[in-house]
C-alpha cells in the first residue's frame, strides 16, 4: 500500500486550502479516499502507483503542499477513515513529509519505506533494499517535480490544454493543432510552450516512476511483484510503450 501525507506550505500565513485540494483529489483517485487529518494536512491510503505519481505532482503543481509518501503495509481491515488506519506505511508518510520540510529539498517531495508488521516502524535501516528502493522512487520523482513547479501559468495554460484535446482524441495525431485553434495563438506558439515546459520529459518519465514505486512496494513486501512492472488493476504489466506520450515537437525535428 502507498499512504499519502500532504501538508499546507505556510499555512500560519495563508488561508486554508484543504478543501480546495480535497475537491481536487476527489477526481484524481478512483479508489483512493482522502480526507484532513490533523490541521492543515490531508491523508490518503492508495493501492496503484500511477495514481500516487499523479497526486503528488498535481500538489507539487502549486508550490503550496509538501508531499510525504510511504511504502509499505497497513493494518488491515482499513477503516472507512484515514486518520484511523495505523501501519508501517502510515508511519512511514509522517517520515516522508517530514524529511518533504527540510529546507535542502527544492521539490518538497520524499518517499521513505515502512516494514511489514506493527513495530517496524519507517524508516527502514539505511541502506537496506526497502530505503534504497524507495530513494531510487524519490530522486526520479524529484526530477519531474522539478519541471511541473518551474512550468509559468503561460505554459501550464497550454499543456492544460492539450492534455483536454488529447484526453478527447482517438490519437495524438493533430492535436497541437486543435489547441492552438481553442488557444487564439499559433501551432508553433503551442510547440514553443511544450519544449520548454518539459512536458514530453515529464510524460516519458511518469512510467518509470510508477515501476519504481512498485518494484519498492515488492521489495519491501517481499512478494513477486519486486519486478520492474507495475499492473494498473487489470492482468497485464503497464510497459512504457503502453502510455500515450505527446506528439513530437517542431523543435525536435
Amino acid at each position: 500500500m502507498y499512504v499519502m501525507t500532504i501538508d499546507q506550505r505556510g499555512s500560519t500565513a495563508d488561508v486554508d486550502r484543504v478543501p480546495a485540494l480535497l475537491a481536487e483529489l476527489a477526481g484524481l483517485s478512483t479508489a483512493g479516499h482522502f480526507e484532513r487529518s490533523v490541521g492543515d494536512e490531508v491523508q490518503g491510503v492508495l493501492e496503484r502507483p500511477a495514481e500516487v505519481v499523479e497526486i503528488a505532482l498535481h500538489a507539487l503543481r502549486s508550490g503550496r503542499w509538501y508531499v510525504g509518501i510511504g511504502v509499505g503495509a497497513v493494518d488491515l481491515p482499513l477503516p472507512a477513515s484515514p486518520r484511523e488506519g495505523s501501519g508501517p506505511a502510515f508511519v512511514a508518510a509522517r517520515v516522508a513529509v517530514e524529511k518533504a520540510k527540510s529546507g535542502s529539498a527544492h521539490v518538497p517531495l520524499a518517499v521513505a519505506s515502512g516494514g511489514l508488521r506493527r513495530g517496524e516502524a519507517a524508516p527502514s535501516p539505511a541502506g537496506s533494499a526497502g530505503a534504497s528502493s524507495c530513494a531510487n522512487a524519490e530522486a526520479v520523482l524529484r526530477l519531474i517535480g522539478r519541471l511541473v513547479q518551474d512550468r509559468t501559468a503561460a505554459q501550464w495554460k497550454v499543456v492544460d490544454v492539450l492534455r483536454t484535446v488529447q484526453d478527447g482524441h482517438a490519437g495524438t495525431h493533430g492535436t497541437q493543432k486543435i489547441a492552438a485553434r481553442q488557444l487564439g495563438i499559433t501551432e508553433q506558439s503551442v510547440s514553443r510552450a511544450l519544449l520548454r515546459s518539459g512536458w514530453q520529459e515529464e510524460w516519458a518519465a511518469r512510467p518509470a516512476a510508477e515501476m519504481l514505486l512498485a518494484f519498492a512496494h515488492g521489495v519491501i513486501a517481499g512478494t513477486n511483484e519486486a519486478t520492474m512492472e507495475c499492473t494498473t488493476g487489470a492482468s497485464e504489466p503497464v510497459r512504457a510503450a503502453d502510455y500515450r506520450t505527446p506528439e513530437r515537437l517542431e523543435g525536435d525535428r
